[in-house]
């Protein structure tokens, strides 16, 4: 689906991949389906940005700080203890981007991004189904 040359090509390798696990694969498939607007979201963006934009390399690598610094402590006394060591890492790296000189698109890469945005489309916020809001998450 991601090595396609264009959007056009993307939406038509994801229709025929979702069609060829109905048979198979019928919970797959409507997984897939109902998860189009997300999975298809980076066509939104220049072609030139889309291997940055489905990459998970960034999420990966912040996971993998989360789980050294819990395994660390190793049993939380409660789950807020835990979200407040979760969050702390996610503040480090935060300020490390936002201080920093790192980009992980270019200057001249977010210009054509912005040339680009009247066309930028992105899944409804509010089609999302299935959120289950975590209270200790939400701001008081």
């Amino acid at each position: 689906i991601f090595a396609q040359p264009d959007a056009k090509h993307v939406q038509a390798q994801f229709d025929e991949v979702t069609r060829m696990l109905e048979r198979s694969h019928p919970k797959v498939a409507t997984m897939l389906h109902d998860a189009r607007a997300d999975i298809l979201a980076f066509c939104g963006f220049p072609p030139k940005h889309w291997r940055q934009v489905w990459s998970t390399n960034p999420l990966e690598r912040l996971n993998k700080e989360i789980k050294r610094r819990t395994d660390v402590v190793g049993v939380f006394p409660n789950p807020a203890a835990l979200l407040r060591l979760a969050g702390a890492v996610l503040v480090e790296q935060h300020d490390e981007w936002e201080a920093g000189s790192r980009r992980y698109l270019s200057e001249d890469s977010m210009r054509q991004l912005t040339a680009f945005n009247a066309a930028l489309t992105l899944p409804d916020a509010n089609a999302l189904t299935g959120v289950i809001p975590v209270p200790e998450l939400i701001a008081a």
